[in-house]
């Protein structure tokens, strides 16, 4: 690694030993200027799309190379090469299906213009980390163009992470699983997703679309850019760190918002596998095939510092690689892994103009985990259904695995776009999802989920979707503001499923009872709540640690049941002696951690940014942020995941809403506003490490500078990659 880094420095500062590399490096410079707003937001120029992707590359190696450089760590499967022994079932879940050769050789027969854009992000991270030598790299010390197709799409997870590592690794090692509390239940981490909304010019007071991207990832998960080239690219929004292509955003004609979709397109299939001639072999119709045996080999850091490895014989059957055991069965996996397509999509959406030309583009059929929310200035809306879809026999249930043995249960190709539950340009003119089921993306004029076989959704509802369809239903006009004050309704459909059946339970108690007396003051609470959550709100405490210890008793329950979490809790399942007993216990919480149990929500709720690391550190004695909204889990549109951290007392979030905005697409280009969790840049020395934490405490979004225009007056400075 030195000895490479060293060999870059020389060549920049030794003109007479100019390479190939370095001539592209000095061409790019000369053709990309980089121009950091007064919220340290790069806004970046290109002659070419290749120029203008060595410019956002290198801006976002700038602002956080360490995130940039731990998503490739990631998404190759090397993990444990810096994390260590722990680490190793991550790497060889990714592994399973991420191939340097293979990928090697998709990079290959890719187009030239993909090409010519991987070469520039290559480029420009090579560039950094060659003009930057106090950067150390943890594992990757030189980035190769090939490297960008093993993470060509932005989901926050991507569809190989919904394979649960404990099972993968009782499979591999003979050992029980050792399921997490997250596996079984009961925890819930903050559900990822993102909320959407897309209005049609018939909703809007100024009679333009509007849109709402509002991504719930972890706290950093992407960057923010304007980009823009003399071939056409003019994209503005986030983008996840090391990718090439803005994820949520809008150029001047069009804008985007992705959902993570409940589309059950990865299915699991159950093997009968035996012993034959010494190899394992399964069953498929009358006859017996050998598994496809492939080596890997997974490289490690002992915990002496030594790099050391593990090899696994994996298997696979032809519907995909071999993940667990489940009754005695060998489970495999199907899932989409098209690199170059999904590459393509990804950047090639940026630049379209308007519904039909995004079409055009998603006839790639390589987006399969995210739903879209769409809107452009010629005043079309659509929610668009993931464009993967395969073709199966509806008779099967495929949220669980099937018989792998029955050919009927084989993938029968695609389904077209027209075939999918999307619609575009409604008379109830809104779309929106929220993670949840798109039968209600429209109002009345959804797709009719009869019309659809069951395998197009099996998320089903959430507490989001219901007060969405409420806040968009009628005939109200939004303009920007409005639109964000929808956006942060404070209303938390899942307490107001919940919390009646805690107030009846009280009520129900003889008098005198010695814990009807204890509770009589948190119940009035409760029962005087409007299920709105806010800083000031005592209710939203006592409801959200009450929540919290219901999902310690019963979310294993609820999991078991295939219930909707909120549902199950709300049920007759729950007794009532069971709703009571948590209160109690949230009370007791309350009182010891804070000293009363009546302590408002904005004194536990906070939001703190310590430390640029990928693994926040929290300290109650330290400066934080009040925060209103609350989890997503308890219906909470505007998503704030918190808890108390290893030491603290007060709940610190670190996943949710992340970076918002609300985009008016009017005739003289597109007008919108934004907010970023903290800041953009990862350095605690850095104006903008946390300089829009009061802005995403109280919703004051910063106007986005899409023009020159715009962006006059509101500079830092103007600069060229490397100066």
């Amino acid at each position: 690694m030195i000895a490479h880094r060293f060999l870059l420095a020389l060549l920049l500062s030794a003109p007479a030993l100019a390479s190939p590399e370095t001539d592209r490096w000095d061409q790019r410079k000369a053709a990309v200027t980089i121009t950091r707003d007064d919220f340290g937001i790069p806004h970046i120029k290109g002659k070419t799309d290749a120029d203008a992707v060595f410019g956002m590359i290198h801006a976002q190696a700038e602002d956080d190379f360490h995130r940039v450089e731990t998503n490739f760590i990631n998404a190759m499967g090397r993990l444990a090469e810096t994390e260590g022994e722990a680490a190793i079932w991550r790497d060889l879940r990714m592994k399973l299906f991420i191939d340097p050769a293979e990928l090697q050789a998709d990079y290959k027969r890719a187009p030239g213009w993909l090409k010519s854009l991987c070469v520039a992000w290559a480029d420009a991270l090579n560039h950094y980390l060659a003009t930057n030598p106090q950067v150390k790299p943890r594992v990757i010390t030189r980035f190769e163009p090939w490297m960008a197709l093993s993470f060509s799409e932005g989901s926050i997870g991507g569809d190989i992470e919904s394979i649960n590592l404990a099972q993968l690794e009782a499979f591999y090692t003979g050992q029980p699983a050792k399921l997490s509390a997250i596996d079984l239940g009961s925890e819930r981490p903050e559900p990822s997703g993102s909320n959407g909304f897309a209005l049609a010019p018939s909703r809007s007071t100024s009679g333009d679309a509007l849109l709402l991207i509002n991504p719930h990832t972890s706290f950093y998960f992407r960057s923010e850019a304007k980009v823009e080239s003399g071939q056409g690219l003019d994209a503005y929004g986030a983008s996840t760190w090391g990718q090439f292509f803005v994820y949520q955003g809008f150029n001047r004609h069009v804008g985007w918002m992705h959902t993570s979709s409940g589309v059950d397109n990865i299915d699991e299939f159950a093997l009968t596998v035996e012993q034959r001639g010494g190899k394992p072999h399964y069953l498929y119709g009358t006859d017996w095939r050998p598994l496809v045996e492939k080596t890997i080999a997974i490289p490690f850091k002992a915990a002496d510092g030594s790099l050391q490895s593990r090899r696994f014989t994996t298997w696979r059957s032809h519907q995909g690689p071999v993940i667990r055991s489940e009754n005695g069965k060998w489970i495999a996996i199907a899932l989409m892994h098209r690199p170059v397509p999904a590459l393509e999509q990804s950047f090639l959406r940026t630049k379209t103009r308007d519904l039909a030309s995004y079409m055009r583009v998603a006839a790639r059929r390589a987006n399969s985990s995210n739903a879209t929310l769409f809107a452009s200035a010629k005043g079309e809306i659509a929610y668009l259904h993931p464009q993967f879809v395969p073709v199966r026999d509806n008779r099967f249930d495929w949220s669980k695995p099937v018989d792998g043995a029955d050919p009927a249960t084989d993938w029968q190709g695609e389904h077209s776009l027209e075939e999918l539950p999307s619609v575009a340009n409604p008379k109830s003119g809104f779309v929106f999802n929220t993670n949840n089921w798109p039968w209600t993306a429209a109002g009345p004029d959804s797709p009719p989920q009869a019309a659809f076989p069951r395998y197009m959704d099996k998320a089903g509802e959430n507490p989001r979707g219901p007060n969405a369809l409420r806040l968009l239903s009628g005939d109200r006009k939004f303009d920007l503001t409005s639109l964000l004050t929808a956006a942060y309704d404070p209303f938390l459909q899942g307490f107001a499923d919940t919390i009646p059946g805690v107030v009846k339970a009280w009520d129900a108690l003889p008098a005198g009872d010695a814990l009807k007396t204890r509770l009589a003051a948190p119940a009035a609470t409760l029962k005087a709540w409007d299920f709105r959550t806010g800083e000031a709100s005592v209710a939203t405490s006592l409801a959200m640690v009450w929540g919290d210890e219901m999902i310690k008793r019963h979310g294993a329950a609820a999991r078991s049941a295939e219930t909707g979490l909120t549902v199950y809790l709300a049920s007759s399942k729950i007794s009532d002696a069971e709703r009571l007993a948590a209160l109690d216990t949230a009370v007791t919480r309350l009182t010891a951690d804070f000293g009363k149990w009546d302590t408002p929500w904005g004194e536990i709720n906070r939001f703190q940014r310590l430390t640029g690391n990928v693994h926040q550190t929290y300290d109650d004695a330290q400066p934080s942020t009040p925060i209103g909204f609350a989890s997503g889990t308890w219906g909470s549109l505007a998503s704030f995941g918190s808890k108390p951290r290893d030491g603290t007392r007060r709940w610190y979030g670190d996943y949710g809403n992340s970076f918002v905005a609300v985009v008016r697409f009017g005739k003289d280009g597109p007008e919108a506003r934004a907010v970023h969790a903290g800041g953009i840049n990862s350095n605690p020395a850095s104006p903008h490490f946390r300089d829009q934490a009061e802005r995403y405490r109280t919703h004051d979004f910063r106007p986005v500078y899409f023009t020159d225009a715009q962006l006059q007056g509101h500079t830092e400075r103007t600069y060229r990659p490397g100066e």
